[in-house]
């Protein structure tokens, strides 16, 4: 049986509203103030079909929420990184950051040479990205040019080397998966290792006082 006009009317609408977000969040620059954690949401939330109608409103209200929430966000992405870290390189340490970090599973190799892999580590990264050009005060990348673009058109386009470098960092990986990448900016560094320190102490300060209330 055909629906009637007014529910057709009403899923012809939401559809169109979900393809003109996906399009503003893009060409906006939105999608890439949030960490990888939002993305999540924000995507599933499109699946759910749970999201704003299209309005001069919403869009401008999402807009400043993302502006006034990207510093935060930054940081939960720093901390997600963080704890999905691999410490088995001895230039890697439990309690901060150090010169170099080791993500698994980051790039894949088969029978056409190395690929990069597009799951939670690549997410991690564009993260870590992001945040170092907020502290740097330049334009953060956008999901058209940011970190996970061009090391995967450097991946597919220089398969006799496995390794890759930028303004940021210094990226070497491996046929079992794993790439050790290298901050070139030791500054930054210490910058996110105030947040590492900031989370700790304030979940360790957390834990103490709801033992003490215990």
């Amino acid at each position: 049986l055909m629906e009637k006009p007014e529910t057709a009317m009403k899923a012809i609408t939401r559809n169109l509203d979900r393809e003109i977000w996906r399009d503003l969040m893009q060409r906006s620059g939105m999608l890439s103030l949030m960490d990888a954690q939002a993305r999540d949401e924000w995507y599933r939330s499109q699946e759910d079909d749970n999201f704003p109608e299209i309005s001069e409103a919403n869009i401008l209200s999402t807009s400043e929420q993302l502006h006034r929430n990207r510093d935060e966000m930054a940081e939960r992405g720093v901390i997600n990184l963080f704890r999905g870290l691999s410490r088995t390189h001895n230039s890697g340490s439990p309690c901060k950051f150090g010169s170099k970090i080791i993500l698994n599973n980051l790039v894949k190799w088969d029978w056409w040479g190395f690929g990069l892999n597009h799951g939670p580590q690549a997410g991690r990264l564009a993260d870590l990205e992001r945040i170092l050009y907020l502290f740097s005060g330049k334009p953060i990348p956008t999901d058209r040019d940011n970190i996970l673009i061009r090391l995967d058109e450097h991946i597919r386009s220089v398969q006799g080397e496995a390794c890759y470098e930028d303004e940021m960092f210094s990226i070497r990986y491996f046929k079992k998966g794993s790439a050790h990448i290298t901050f070139r900016k030791p500054e930054l560094v210490d910058r996110l290792n105030d947040i590492i320190a900031r989370h700790y102490s304030e979940a360790l300060a957390s834990t103490v006082n709801k033992s003490r209330k215990a």
